[in-house]
């Protein structure tokens, strides 16, 4: 059984998802891929511990304070590839971005590969069930494309400003599917 419940931010309305134990989504309203990882229904419940403690650390977060991913359980439904795309995710410090291509090599390395596609990365950044608090906005192009955010370009660009990223080598790209 799954349990959700919504919570206003600055970026919007968002919706989070538990299954009773572990946090296993949160969603910007109109993002792509909403609620897509949860295939039963969901029950509306604002009392769940970690759906209160998750809400807990998105006021911390929009505060202003650095929460640490470690304090919430989560479980992001995926397989292995997305689970260690997002597993890196998490190790990007606020404040800071990193590449498709960089994290590609990261996971080419721990497979013991030669290379892995961005593209490939990409679909599994793009695709994360826990916006916001497994950090898919810290990724960018190797060019400093803002591309491949989910919750669209604004919603990317608010929240790399909000932990002060310097957004100055950035830019929106011309075309691009997150557009």
């Amino acid at each position: 059984m799954f349990y959700a419940t919504h919570c206003s931010s600055p970026l919007g309305p968002l919706l989070l998802a538990s299954d009773q134990d572990n946090l296993v989504g949160l969603w910007l309203d109109g993002q792509k891929y909403y609620g897509g990882t949860i295939a039963d229904k969901m029950t509306k419940r604002d009392d769940v511990p970690v759906l209160v403690l998750a809400n807990k650390w998105l006021d911390s977060y929009f505060h202003g304070d650095r929460p640490a991913i470690s304090e919430l359980p989560l479980a992001p439904a995926g397989g292995e590839f997305r689970r260690a795309v997002w597993s890196i995710l998490c190790e990007i410090p606020y404040g800071t971005y990193t590449t498709y291509g960089e994290i590609a090599k990261q996971i080419a390395a721990k497979a013991g590969q030669e290379s892995m596609s961005s593209q490939a990365v990409g679909g599994a950044v793009g695709h994360n069930p826990i916006s916001i608090i497994i950090p898919c906005h810290r990724v960018v192009g190797a060019t400093g494309s803002l591309t491949g955010y989910a919750g669209g370009i604004d919603k990317k660009i608010k929240l790399l400003a909000h932990e002060g990223a310097d957004l100055s080598r950035l830019h929106i790209p011309v075309r691009g599917t997150a557009l």
